[in-house]
Formats: structure tokens, C-alpha cells, sequence
């Protein structure tokens, strides 16, 4: 396996540990306007814009009350998670390597730009990653599962899509980074590889993983074979 022209991360479920406190916020907004959400529902939202994903909570509700109102409610619970969110197994070691290696890097994720900032206060290594694509990017036509993130991230980077490497934790944005083109990992911590595919999954797209240390094996494995 080469190494890859650039590593694009997304942020939320990769890099930092909010999946789970973006699920409880939507949870939390719907239960105030009188809906449960299932598992199978919040799923659903995981990798999604924040508008995106209050438009289609605002549809589950049982009576809707409009993506303004249901923000209203669900911001200011985030922001009081989000701010105890602990950096994932392995992401710094792995970012900081791709800066030390002189790897190129990009931040593509769903979450706006205020909201990086504020998920990044107690993490100044994600500063290392300074080419963002972000929720509420201009330039942005479409977010995840779309490919536009991705794409404007190589562009921006000046490489091939098809040569880098996409690192992801959700469906949506697996499926944006494929239709992009880029070599996919996608991190499941209840994956469980079959013993027996090992030489098969060596081409497989997306690559699924269990933890990012896995990726960091194969730059070391990448750069050891140049």
C-alpha cells in the first residue's frame, strides 16, 4: 500500500468523541417537544450538517414546530455536552504524525465553524490540521453524504481525490468519500473482520477498522516500503 497524497478527516466520531453527545442533544431537543427518538433514528443523523439534521428531526416530531424552535432547544444542550468531549484512542498520535511526516491534511466535517472552535478549545492539536472544509462553508454546495466535501478538500489541497485518504466513522460520510473517489477507512469500534478475508480486504473500499491506530500501522508500513 502507498501513501496516500493526503489524509481528509472528518471530526466528529474520528478524531473527537461527540457522537454520542450529538445523539443525547437530539435526543434530548425531541423529548422536550414531545417525541422519543429510536437508536435506528440517530443513526440516521450521524455525519450530517446541523440544519440537515434539525430538518429531519423537526420531521420526526410528532408535531413540528419548525427548525428554529427545535435549534433553540437543542444548541444550548450540545454546547454543555460537547464542551467534556475527550479526543478518540489514537487521533493525536495519528495527526501528529501526518504533520511530522510533512503528510498533507484536511478537516472535512459537518460541524460549522463555531462549533469546531468551541469542540477544539481543550484539543490545540487539531490546529495542526489547518485546511478545513466545514459545515458552513461558502464554497460548500452540498454536505455529506454528498461528495462536495471531499472534493473541495482535495481541491483545496491541490491532489487527486482517488489518492487520498478519507477517514470516517459514519455512513454518510463513507458514502460521501467513496463517491469522491478517495481510499475510504471507516472506524467501527463493533466491527469484526472476518479471519479468513484478511488478503482480500487489502483492496477493499471503505476499509473498515476498529481503532485509528490500525491507519497509523499502514503509514509506517507506507513510508518503510519508499
Amino acid at each position: 500500500m502507498h501513501l496516500p497524497a493526503a489524509c481528509l478527516f472528518d471530526l466528529d466520531g474520528l478524531l473527537l468523541d461527540t457522537e454520542p453527545l450529538h445523539a443525547q442533544a437530539w435526543s434530548e431537543a425531541a423529548d422536550f417537544f414531545g417525541t422519543s427518538l429510536s437508536k435506528s433514528q440517530l443513526i440516521i443523523l450521524k455525519g450530517r450538517r446541523r440544519l440537515d439534521c434539525a430538518e429531519q428531526v423537526n420531521d420526526w416530531l410528532d408535531s413540528p414546530v419548525g427548525t428554529e424552535q427545535l435549534l433553540a432547544v437543542r444548541q444550548p444542550i450540545a454546547r454543555q455536552l460537547l464542551s467534556k468531549a475527550k479526543a478518540m484512542p489514537g487521533a493525536e498520535e495519528l495527526v501528529r504524525w501526518c504533520y511530522e511526516n510533512k503528510l498533507p491534511m484536511a478537516l472535512v466535517s459537518s460541524s460549522a465553524s463555531d462549533a469546531v472552535a468551541f469542540k477544539s478549545l481543550n484539543h490545540s492539536w487539531l490546529a495542526l490540521i489547518q485546511i478545513r472544509v466545514l459545515g458552513d462553508d461558502p464554497s460548500l454546495i452540498a454536505g455529506k453524504p454528498a461528495p462536495d466535501p471531499f472534493l473541495l478538500a482535495a481541491k483545496r489541497l491541490a491532489v487527486k481525490p482517488n489518492l487520498c485518504w478519507a477517514l470516517e466513522d459514519s455512513q454518510a460520510g463513507s458514502r460521501a468519500a467513496l463517491a469522491a473517489g478517495c481510499q475510504v477507512w471507516l472506524l467501527n469500534n463493533e466491527y469484526e473482520p472476518c479471519p479468513s478475508s484478511n488478503k482480500k480486504t487489502s483492496t477493499k473500499n471503505p476499509r473498515h477498522i476498529t481503532q485509528l491506530s490500525s491507519v497509523l500501522k499502514h503509514l509506517h508500513q507506507a513510508k518503510d516500503a519508499l
